[in-house]
């Protein structure tokens, strides 16, 4: 069996890691100097210190599986992309609220999939597991959520079959939405949102307005679940850098339009308040076209 991952940056490379140790056959997609750094070697540190050779490609093969760990504005080229393999059952794991949908578009076979599993970049080729988590993965197209479960249990990585992966992926979107903008504007780990009373009002009406969107369109959500949700999250993961300031600091485009963006379209549509999840929006967007990513 061949697995393969599809943006094998922070997260794919760390699941690939996991895959490959457990027996399987994987190849790991990159670009450019993560690309290079990938076919010398990976290393592994935190939880883990290890080192390993992978069979690091620019472009997708054959599979039986395919990971999908790319950024989200990417996810149309990589459906494109893999649409020209026999790419097997493809299982998204990435940020933000529309994958599974763009892909359905292309692909057959397409599983939804969240995770909470904690990996940064260090330097290329070096990747930080930096938590251990939760994985949930469920179908959106046939029945193949429990062969990609069944892989990842197998590889050390806690997965659970759900069906309402819609609601699971909505939620982390909404959590991510009131974490991630703050610490990437603020310069400040997760941690901070709930410790500054200011970081955790702003916080607070990003998380109630993402609630009010997913009870909208129809959601099982019970109040003050999402609130209690981005304080849980925040506290947990309270040393962690988000993934959008990871970018901020990297100079790299943010995942914002999927995230806060996609609760802003989502919100207008249904006629509900999303005013402070625009002005984030607008501000991350803002301050990416004047550094002119």
């Amino acid at each position: 069996m061949r697995i393969q991952i599809f943006g094998a940056g922070a997260l794919g490379s760390l699941i690939g890691y996991m895959i490959q140790k457990a027996g399987y056959d994987v190849v790991f997609i990159a670009r450019g100097k993560q690309l290079e750094a990938l076919k010398r070697k990976l290393v592994v540190k935190g939880l883990i210190d290890d080192e390993v050779n992978v069979d690091a490609r620019s472009k997708p093969v054959d599979a039986d599986l395919t990971l999908l760990t790319v950024k989200a504005y990417d996810t149309e080229f990589a459906a494109k992309t893999l649409a020209k393999v026999k790419c097997g059952i493809v299982c998204s794991l990435q940020n933000g609220i529309g994958n599974e949908e763009i892909l359905l578009k292309y692909l057959k076979n397409v599983v939804g999939g969240v995770t909470t599993y904690g990996a940064n970049i260090v330097d290329y080729g070096i990747v930080e597991f930096a938590g251990e988590g939760q994985t949930f993965v469920g179908d959106f197209d046939g029945y193949n959520a429990e062969a990609v479960a069944e892989i990842l249990n197998n590889s050390k990585i806690k997965t659970e079959v759900v069906k309402d992966i819609k609601r699971r992926i909505w939620l982390k979107a909404v959590i991510n939405a009131a974490i991630n903008p703050i610490t990437a504007l603020c310069n400040v780990r997760n941690g901070k949102v709930v410790e500054v009373d200011e970081l955790w009002n702003l916080a607070f009406k990003l998380a109630k307005e993402g609630e009010n969107v997913m009870k909208a369109i129809g959601f099982k959500i019970e109040d003050n679940e999402v609130v209690n949700a981005v304080k849980d999250v925040a506290i947990k993961t309270r040393n962690n850098k988000s993934s959008m300031l990871q970018d901020f600091e990297k100079g790299k485009r943010t995942e914002i339009e999927f995230i806060n963006g996609a609760i802003v379209d989502a919100g207008k549509k249904l006629g509900l308040d999303v005013s402070i999840n625009e002005v984030m929006l607008k501000l991350v967007r803002g301050a990416e076209i004047a550094r002119g990513i």
